[in-house]
């Protein structure tokens, strides 16, 4: 009986852990949906959709590293955050999102619309003939220090001018807001 008791508090704790990291992921979401686009058009029929979502988490590489070591903040945390690094990364977003837009966040939903694969938005960036498409990529967020959250968004598109940040966050009682841009690119 005490054994069953423990296994089963055991696992109701890891349910928790895991629960609360995906709620963690889409409230960080939802701010980066909320920032990117708020300026994009509702998506209605015949409208054409200039800024994507993709799918997939992307993994934190070794630019994460260059982005530590030109912050004196986030030198402070470095250990915490590069044990967070890594290359294998095959989750995607699916979750999150319906998190955020189950039975609420309806007006941004219309503007983010279906998030895609880059077979997808390669195919519509084709049919649109226009150098106007945008593919949104965003990482997996590395929380650290119980309050902060670092996480690298990328614009894609099919000619050159691509560019992106890593964004700072911090968790207020109010919850995620953007405290920094760091590591800013275009090209």
């Amino acid at each position: 009986m005490n054994f069953c008791f423990r296994l089963v508090t055991a696992l109701l704790f890891c349910f928790s852990i895991s629960n609360a990291q995906e709620n963690q992921d889409a409230s960080v979401l939802k701010v980066l949906f909320s920032k990117y686009y708020q300026n994009e058009k509702v998506i209605v029929k015949n409208r054409m959709q200039y800024l994507n979502f993709y799918c997939q988490k992307a993994p934190n590489n070794e630019e994460t590293f260059e982005v530590i070591n030109k912050s004196t903040f986030l030198k402070k945390y470095a250990l915490e955050i590069k044990k967070q690094v890594s290359n294998l990364v095959s989750e995607d977003w699916s979750k999150e999102m319906n998190i955020i837009f189950t039975n609420q966040n309806q007006y941004l939903k219309s503007k983010v619309n279906n998030c895609l694969s880059l077979e997808e938005y390669q195919k519509i960036a084709i049919k649109a003939e226009e150098n106007n498409q945008r593919l949104m990529i965003v990482s997996k967020p590395i929380f650290f220090a119980e309050k902060f959250c670092l996480v690298k968004v990328a614009f894609y598109r099919n000619i050159e001018h691509n560019n992106g940040c890593f964004l700072l966050l911090e968790k207020t009682t109010t919850g995620w807001n953007i405290k920094d841009l760091l590591n800013e690119w275009a090209t």
